[in-house]
């Protein structure tokens, strides 16, 4: 089975869309190892969509693949503007290629929000759901991440037992699903973090960035 991966976030590195892939990543090789799942061979592809076109290599590398797993940030209730031109592109494509009817794509997707609350995401998923209803792909289901702003400073040796645990979680019930070739309804999560104490943490981040830019906090 072969998976790909898209990075749909215009950050080039250390984004929350490419942390969640990389547990994801994780959840798919260790779920494929399990006695259900071993006679399937899984391979996996990185690809990062940080403009607003894909390359024709990577089109056919998609084209190969069986399922695809679509993370990005949420941005004002829905999908990156650059993303959504990817997402224009690909439909066309496939559409001239008429892929036959025996040959089923899977779409998953992964959007992660600065807001505490994970149903945040609710939209820019049903945008995805929909998409793939227009493009004849098989919408998977989609997790809606909440706190994805602390993601990049949650890192633990043990995640499943760490702040991340729910969302761990969410991603290995969604690498089975996937090795299995099944779609569920869109799951949303959040950080196992108090949310007052998010908000707190959210606060001294924006400080901190807006006094090394030269600002004042009240200019907030």
């Amino acid at each position: 089975m072969k998976i790909a991966l898209l990075n749909g976030s215009p950050k080039y590195k250390n984004s929350s869309s490419e942390i969640l892939l990389a547990d994801l990543k994780s959840c798919i090789l260790e779920a494929a190892k399990t006695a259900e799942n071993a006679c399937r061979e899984t391979d996996i592809l990185e690809i990062t969509l940080h403009h607003d076109n894909v390359p024709p290599e990577i089109i056919q590398k998609l084209e190969s693949a069986d399922a695809w797993v679509f993370s990005c940030p949420l941005y004002v209730d829905g999908l990156p503007g650059h993303l959504l031109s990817c997402l224009l592109q690909l439909d066309s494509v496939l559409r001239k290629k008429e892929l036959p009817k025996t040959r089923k794509i899977f779409i998953y997707g992964i959007v992660n929000c600065g807001f505490y609350e994970g149903i945040q995401a609710k939209t820019a998923l049903e945008i995805l759901k929909n998409w793939c209803a227009k493009t004849g792909l098989v919408y998977g289901g989609g997790i809606g991440v909440g706190g994805g702003g602390g993601l990049s400073m949650m890192s633990s040796p043990k995640p499943e037992k760490g702040p991340k645990a729910p969302i761990i979680k969410k991603l290995r019930a969604m690498a089975d699903r996937m090795l299995r070739q099944e779609a569920s309804e869109n799951h949303y999560v959040s950080v196992a973090f108090p949310r007052f104490l998010y908000k707190m943490a959210a606060q001294m981040g924006w400080r901190q960035q807006i006094r090394a830019n030269g600002k004042r906090a009240k200019d907030l």
